[in-house]
């Protein structure tokens, strides 16, 4: 599929079969995804794919840190809130997913069980947390949204759905124990990838695009 379809047609996949993917296919896949730009070419990303009982183990350590009512401690700036017409949007977006499943506004019980569903990784077979220096900041950060756009990209040219998260970044301390990682590196955010669940209702939610007149000018 041309890079537009692919744009076109992928969706934040909330549902997943339990089928992995090849072992031969993730290693090809993400050697792909080192051809994408970064500034000078540093490559600041350290990606961390976990699969099988690794991430069933490390599914049950996030939820129960949740369910303790721990709060986030991110390892970067995730504290702004959404204003203005970016609040609007979110809101739009929180619509889309929760009409999908039926789930009410009201229903306070319901939303919160949907948002744990995010550290549960969706049920998916893998997940990848993208973590990189902590020194390195924004102009890591930006690299590393290059770097996860090409992936998700290259992943659903192979038939392979995903959902980007930002909340598999506001609690570092025990993805960090599981995969030890070093205290300089930092976990930005995450991916849980796999083979969509077509039936699931959460699947057939979508949300709509800004106008370009509204997002880009062109000057000359």
């Amino acid at each position: 599929m041309s890079v537009i379809t692919l744009l076109e047609e992928r969706y934040s996949t909330r549902a997943y079969l339990s089928k992995p993917i090849r072992q031969e296919l993730l290693e090809a896949i993400f050697k792909q995804a080192q051809q994408a730009p970064s500034n000078c070419n540093v490559q600041p990303w350290q990606t961390c794919v976990v699969s099988g009982e690794k991430k069933e183990q490390l599914k049950n350590d996030l939820v129960a840190t949740i369910m303790q009512g721990a709060a986030p401690n991110p390892d970067f700036n995730w504290l702004p809130k959404y204003e203005g017409i970016h609040r609007e949007r979110q809101f739009g977006s929180a619509n889309a997913l929760y009409s999908a499943i039926g789930v009410a506004r009201e229903d306070k019980k319901a939303r919160q069980m949907a948002m744990i569903r995010n550290w549960q990784f969706f049920d998916a077979p893998h997940v990848a947390f993208f973590t990189m220096d902590k020194y390195l900041d924004i102009m890591g950060a930006v690299d590393l949204g290059i770097y996860a756009q090409s992936l998700s990209l290259i992943l659903a040219e192979h038939g392979i759905s995903s959902c980007m998260q930002g909340a598999l970044g506001q609690f570092p301390d025990p993805v960090k124990k599981a995969l030890n990682l070093p205290e300089q590196r930092g976990i930005l955010f995450g991916m849980s990838f796999g083979y969509a669940d077509e039936s699931a209702a959460v699947n057939a939610t979508r949300t709509e695009r800004e106008n370009v007149a509204n997002a880009v000018e062109f000057f000359s």
